[in-house]
């Protein structure tokens, strides 16, 4: 019996497929660490065989996706100034593997696949950490926090965080229906518990700001594109202005004070200190690409004993930009910004441009979401994590053609296929 190449690797007809495999990628993310190896077998085992089954499919043009390898190409080439070079030439493939994977999933599914399969994914990992989870105690603002099966609340505040999200966009966005509108309501519930739990401000800001964005967009579908791009532009602008003075005027003291902290970030101030200093003094190419934070080396051991890290793992600047100058220098954060930035603008061009894009319209609070977090955490810069691929996922799809809608032959009428034969005469008579 054959099976046909299209339940595998064509958008679209692959859903079933699609949704699992994101679902299951989503828990391997989660809980990798737990897991170790054979669930990053199975992450690979999802993805890479769709190369094997159909290559023009699951790897488009190379040519239009070289930007999107920049930054992993970088990570490999610190290999030869690393202080730590087994780490780094470990972790660099990791990523570029990794990468790879994204990259596939992204030529493979289309966008209700990955909200659907997000759904479940968010659903299978809270449901995890609801039943396998425990409350941790934070030394540096002496409060007790829901982790779930995570080693840190911020973590779990942004799986919840996807969970809202993707919720909201397959119902209002991709009017999903039946199963999914049930699928939806029961993952949104879930993160909306764990949010709450885990007390993480980060998160919750973040998923607030991003769904308001969202609602703030449904509205302007009802605009013509250049009247959305000119209300766009107002919007974005006072939105700086807004910023910027409640910073300057205290809102950020309040808001953070309903959660009981400081303008501190918990010692991330002065986390972001240390990290600019050590990132000066190699300032164009880093240290290499995560051969920072290793043991035997003073200056994260002492930055592990300050934050009571017994573990001595797992710990960052909380600055996706700082971390990397650290690691890879300007250079990275300059390719890894990039990459970013052209995501987040292009899903708005092309939002703003066509009459109905739901693509980018669910992709741009992606983008979104990531660009907000990444100046108080590393979403993006570490393999078999779900925010680096969602990041490859969401710049992507930029790479590939947008497609036009086909044209109804009962409402157009093409003269090059339906024009009669030259000789053609109306018959008359019987």
């Amino acid at each position: 019996m054959r099976i046909a190449k299209s339940i595998f690797v064509r958008p679209g007809a692959n859903m079933t497929y699609g949704t699992v495999a994101l679902a299951l990628s989503f828990f391997v993310f989660a809980y990798s660490g737990r897991f170790g190896q054979p669930s990053i077998l199975l992450y690979y085992a999802l993805w890479f065989p769709l190369v094997l089954i159909d290559y023009r499919s699951s790897l488009g043009s190379y040519q239009k996706q070289l930007w999107l390898y920049a930054f992993g190409v970088l990570t490999c080439l610190s290999i030869f100034w690393s202080a730590v070079p087994s780490v780094t030439a470990r972790a660099s493939i990791q990523y570029m593997t990794h990468i790879f994977c994204a990259l596939v999933a992204m030529r493979t599914l289309d966008i209700r696949t990955l909200a659907r399969g997000a759904i479940a994914g968010t659903c299978i990992v809270l449901m995890y950490s609801i039943l396998f989870g425990y409350y941790a105690y934070d030394p540096i603002d002496g409060t007790y926090s829901f982790v779930g099966a995570f080693d840190s609340k911020n973590q779990l505040g942004f799986y919840a965080s996807l969970g809202i999200y993707f919720a909201f966009a397959a119902v209002f966005v991709l009017g999903e229906r039946r199963i999914w509108l049930v699928g939806g309501g029961i993952a949104g519930l879930l993160s909306a518990y764990c949010l709450f739990a885990s007390q993480s401000a980060t998160s919750v800001l973040t998923t607030a700001l991003v769904v308001m964005l969202c609602v703030g967009l449904r509205v302007i579908l009802f605009l013509s594109p250049r009247q959305r791009k000119r209300l766009f532009a107002a919007v974005a602008i006072s939105g700086v202005v807004l910023v910027v003075a409640g910073v300057y005027l205290g809102a950020v003291d309040v808001i953070l004070g309903l959660f009981g902290k400081d303008s501190t970030l918990t010692g991330r101030t002065y986390l972001w200190q240390q990290g600019i200093a050590t990132a000066s003094q190699n300032p164009f190419f880093g240290v290499g690409y995560q051969a920072y934070w290793v043991q035997g080396f003073s200056e994260p051991e002492r930055l592990w004993e300050e934050f009571y890290i017994a573990s001595r793992a797992g710990f960052h600047f909380h600055n996706t930009y700082i971390e990397t100058a650290v690691e890879t220098g300007l250079v990275g954060v300059f390719l890894l910004a990039s990459i970013l930035l052209t995501a987040f603008t292009g899903h708005i061009s092309r939002f703003l441009s066509d009459n109905r894009n739901d693509e980018s319209y669910v992709l741009l609070g992606i983008a979104t979401l990531l660009l907000i977090r990444s100046f108080v955490e590393i979403d993006i810069l570490n393999p078999y994590h779900v925010g680096s691929f969602l990041f490859y996922f969401t710049a992507g799809k930029l790479s590939m053609r947008k497609r036009a809608p086909k044209p109804d032959p009962l409402m157009t009428y093409d003269r090059m296929e339906f024009a009669p034969p030259v000789n053609w005469e109306p018959r008359t008579g019987r």
